[in-house]
């Protein structure tokens, strides 16, 4: 063997750039042969775990599958049920003097008068 021949045998061979299409056909060969495996694998899983559930005679509520969905009740405010009272008046407007939501213009307007809210309290 001459060294030209020996040289050429360990330059590595330049590899030329994959072309969109080659690398998504590579994606998709890739892809199918995941899903394969994946299948394989579930249905591994699953026939261990049926000779699990039968071994040890596990119901679907112990797994935490029960057949009724729960339901979560969401409790509104009490305060949102009763009726707010009247602690102020003027004329037909009225506040209930509550801490929730803002003032009514009317009671932000007098204050800003200066007047005192005792005034318009109801008794």
């Amino acid at each position: 063997m001459n060294e030209s021949t020996a040289t050429k045998r360990n330059k590595p061979m330049a590899t030329a750039t994959p072309t969109f299409d080659e690398l998504q056909a590579q994606i998709k060969k890739l892809t199918e042969q995941a899903q394969a495996v994946r299948k394989t694998e579930i249905d591994a899983v699953l026939t261990d775990m049926k000779a699990k559930i039968e071994k040890y005679g596990l119901t679907a509520d112990q797994l935490g599958f029960s057949s009724t969905p729960k339901r979560t009740t969401v409790k509104k405010a009490s305060t949102s049920t009763k009726e707010a009272v009247v602690m102020y008046k003027n004329g037909d407007l009225t506040w209930s003097g509550a801490a929730r939501g803002r003032k009514p213009k009317w009671v932000m307007t007098a204050q800003a008068a200066g007047e005192d809210l005792e005034k318009y309290r109801v008794k």
